[in-house]
């Protein structure tokens, strides 16, 4: 490993283990003074894509620092690929999207600047500018997708159960199903679109490390 991207890494995983401790430790108290069980609080703070996105963010880091085995799915170019795809629409949904419909203070600002900003933007220039490309090609779309569809059916499960769901959009209960499919349409289209940006980036950056 050079010494830059030791480093990096280093410094990607420690903002990254603080910005979520730092939400957990803001969150995880305030669910359970709502009256939630310990295990429901804790589904209900996983059950939130930017949480789940930004600890992936933290095991691709850990991966570069520690060799272990168990690890290895963190180190294929495919998973760091489509997390570059998975942040990028973390950063621009919340900014484009929610950011109106709330105003955190204090802590809980700062938590959500980490969150939806600093480790999206910092993760993206880690994998653009430290990590080697290897040649990504559309045909890893649909692996890259398996994980986002796998959070969505938990979700969408999960919330036609309690009536709870962890983004606006995705409120079956208020908004009907048909609103909430062509939503999830466009949330997709766009996460494909950044899948396929972050593919063409690979290859022009595999083609220029050959001189090609």
């Amino acid at each position: 490993l050079t010494m830059p991207l030791r480093l990096a890494s280093a410094a990607g995983l420690i903002i990254g283990v603080v910005a979520i401790v730092l939400q957990f430790g803001l969150s995880f108290p305030a669910r359970l003074g709502q009256g939630d069980s310990f295990v429901g609080a804790l589904l209900w703070f996983f059950a939130y894509f930017t949480i789940l996105t930004n600890l992936m963010l933290v095991l691709i880091y850990l991966s570069v620092m520690w060799r272990a085995r168990w690890l290895d799915w963190w180190r294929s170019p495919v998973t760091r690929g489509m997390m570059a795809g998975a942040i990028a629409l973390v950063m621009g949904f919340y900014h484009f999207v929610l950011a109106e419909t709330w105003a955190p203070e204090g802590l809980f600002r700062v938590a959500d600047i980490l969150l939806h900003y600093v480790t999206p933007a910092y993760y993206l220039i880690w994998w653009m500018f430290l990590e080697p490309k290897a040649g990504l090609s559309a045909r890893n779309i649909p692996i890259m997708l398996v994980p986002p569809v796998v959070w969505l059916a938990w979700t969408m499960a999960r919330g036609a159960i309690l009536n709870e769901y962890p983004y606006p959009v995705l409120e079956a209960h208020v908004l009907g199903y048909p609103s909430v499919l062509t939503n999830i349409a466009g949330i997709f289209v766009i996460l494909i679109v950044l899948f396929l940006g972050t593919i063409a980036i690979d290859r022009f950056a595999k083609r220029g490390a050959r001189g090609d």
